[in-house]
């Protein structure tokens, strides 16, 4: 067997190494347990799902809280959920930064409405923001309806609102959305997964 000086100097390196750690009498193996326990010990674990791109990552979030009753969670960890079939543990960078997104002071978490021509926004109910998005889909929707072409065949459609549905939602909502976008005569129909 050849031994390479590189190799020599791992080999001697580690056996110094450990010979001196077992020499002191130091055993990091409670070191390591406690600091992994303290971590995430008491915190809670919920599934979520990476909304960065379409790949759609299971994710495990860990929140704390003080068990107050009005106190909210802080999310103190996230990682990779290694029983998710998609990326079976592993998070890219940007999923990695989940819990910096997620505790953000700049996280958007209501509806913001900007009337046309203006230059500030304005904070709005989720109820108002619904409301609008669903008249504006229905007048729309009523203003451009194909019920015929040119040659005068029944096409019911609408040509004028593209429905693009989300990658991290399940089959079944996207399901749903993509039956809705039909049931509302749409030919512009996508998915961000495709995308």
């Amino acid at each position: 067997m050849e031994v390479t000086r590189r190799g020599f100097l791992k080999l001697t390196g580690v056996s110094l190494g450990t010979g001196l750690i077992g020499s002191l009498g130091f055993d990091l193996s409670p070191a390591y347990a406690r600091v992994r326990e303290l971590k995430i010990a008491k915190a809670k674990a919920v599934k979520s799902i990476c909304p960065y791109c379409s790949v759609s990552c299971g994710v495990l979030i860990y929140s704390l809280t003080d068990g107050a009753m009005n106190v909210k969670p802080r999310v103190i960890h996230v990682e990779g959920d290694p029983d998710d079939p998609v990326n079976r543990g592993t998070l890219c960078p940007k999923g990695a930064t989940l819990r910096d997104f997620i505790n953000s002071p700049q996280r958007l978490t209501k509806p913001l409405y900007r009337a046309p021509g203006s230059t500030e926004w304005k904070e709005i109910t989720w109820e108002e923001a619904i409301e609008r998005i669903a008249r504006r889909i229905k007048d729309t929707r009523d203003r451009t309806f194909i019920e015929r072409d040119a040659e005068g065949r029944v096409v019911n459609r609408c040509e004028s609102i593209f429905w693009l549905t989300g990658c991290t939602i399940e089959n079944e909502p996207g399901y749903l959305m993509v039956k809705l976008g039909r049931l509302l005569g749409l030919v512009a129909l996508e998915t961000q997964a495709r995308v």
